[in-house]
């Protein structure tokens, strides 16, 4: 079930789940807006991982952090949710309208793109292709709402774990960018490429 907000983000009340599936491997994945506060000690404890240090939140306290999630859940053109599965968080999401982002104002928008940054904690019992099978629950997510023709990330391009993941969902890389703070590698996963398998497993 996906809950409808705009017309190409989902969003609902903190803590609501939006979004179910069931991975043969992985089992049940949940998406559920983020709750700034009742989340807030799974996910301060991954953005403060010397593994998450390009996600740049790394320094902020966890009222700190809580606020700015507080702050990002009253917008209407930015969203953020942590993604279970069987119940364990393993991924922090976030959604955006590029346009209404600094990123739109370094590539030329398209009417159905939908940025997103997502940061991997926790993943639970092992499992084949973990990091495959993740990304395409995300896309899944992201294409359930009929207005998203094309998902767009921009990780640092000193990332290389996070390039090399992008390319590994299917995603084509685009030019290099400058963004406040780094320089990103834009990436884009089109449905079409999707659908046609280039992301599935």
């Amino acid at each position: 079930m996906t809950t409808l907000s705009t017309q190409r983000l989902v969003s609902g009340p903190a803590g609501a789940i939006v979004h179910t599936a069931d991975d043969p491997v992985l089992g049940r994945v949940e998406v559920a807006v983020l709750d700034p506060v009742a989340d807030l000690e799974v996910i301060h404890r991954w953005v403060t991982a010397p593994t998450a240090r390009f996600w740049g939140l790394g320094e902020l306290t966890p009222q700190e952090l809580s606020d700015l999630y507080a702050y990002v859940d009253s917008l209407s053109t930015h969203h953020a949710f942590l993604i279970r599965r069987d119940g364990l968080p393993i991924v922090l999401l976030q959604t955006y309208e590029p346009e209404n982002d600094p990123l739109g104002e370094v590539y030329a928008t398209e009417p159905g793109d939908v940025g997103i940054h997502f940061l991997l904690g926790d993943r639970g019992a092992p499992a084949v292709g973990f990091t495959t099978r993740v990304g395409h629950a995300i896309a899944r997510f992201l294409f359930s709402r009929v207005a998203v023709d094309r998902i767009v990330v921009e990780p640092d391009v000193g990332n290389d774990r996070a390039v090399a993941r992008a390319r590994l969902f299917g995603f084509a890389l685009g030019p290099q960018v400058e963004l406040p703070g780094k320089s990103g590698q834009l990436a884009f996963l089109t449905r079409e490429a999707w659908e046609s398998g280039g992301s599935r497993v």
